[in-house]
């Protein structure tokens, strides 16, 4: 039986974070080895907001209040580190202080560093605060000298066709005059 199979069969065929019946895929929880153990199964939804692709919705996760319950130990560990994004929030922070997990479960749920994050998406943003994605055309809105090359970029240049860099939010690349170059988001305003 694959990895899918078994997990689908183990959690009922629901999400076990939401309970969701539909676009199920399996979430490795990090670190991951690769074994059914550190898995689950997860929504669209859950998943988009697990990776932050989503702003975190409050309503949605206040399934977190039973799921955190689950005998489960990767779906204790999404729990509480969710639950740990969403402490501003009083439901979550009481849910925080009453899962128990022990030395080595915490050691786990705390080995990415994600609880110690809000739950702000990862987004790129121009430098009106609107969404960049790859494909997207940028004006410069300042003249920018560019690092290891004669070439200087002027206030209003056209770039098209960007890439968003997906390690850094602050930055893009995109091609000027032939030129493949990286550029701040903070100096470029999206068109159109």
């Amino acid at each position: 039986m694959k990895q899918d199979e078994l997990l689908a069969k183990r959690s009922g065929n629901k999400c076990e974070l939401c309970e969701a019946t539909e676009n199920l895929k399996v979430y490795e929880v990090p670190p991951a080895t690769g074994n059914m153990e550190d898995a689950v199964l997860v929504c669209a939804k859950c998943l988009a907001q697990i990776e932050k692709k989503e702003e975190l919705d409050s309503k949605h996760w206040q399934c977190l209040t039973t799921s955190m319950w689950s005998e489960v130990l990767p779906v204790q560990v999404m729990a509480w580190r969710l639950l740990n994004r969403l402490r501003s929030e009083s439901w979550a922070a009481e849910q925080l202080e009453m899962l128990y997990l022990d030395d080595e479960k915490l050691a786990w749920a705390k080995a990415t560093g994600d609880h110690e994050n809000d739950g702000s998406v990862d987004i790129h943003k121009d430098c009106y605060g609107a969404v960049l994605h790859s494909g997207d055309t940028v004006v410069l809105t300042k003249s920018l000298d560019v690092k290891g090359s004669t070439l200087n970029a002027k206030l209003g240049t056209v770039v098209r066709n960007i890439r968003v860099v997906p390690d850094n939010i602050e930055q893009i690349e995109g091609r000027i005059e032939g030129q493949q170059i990286v550029i701040l988001t903070k100096y470029v305003r999206k068109q159109g």
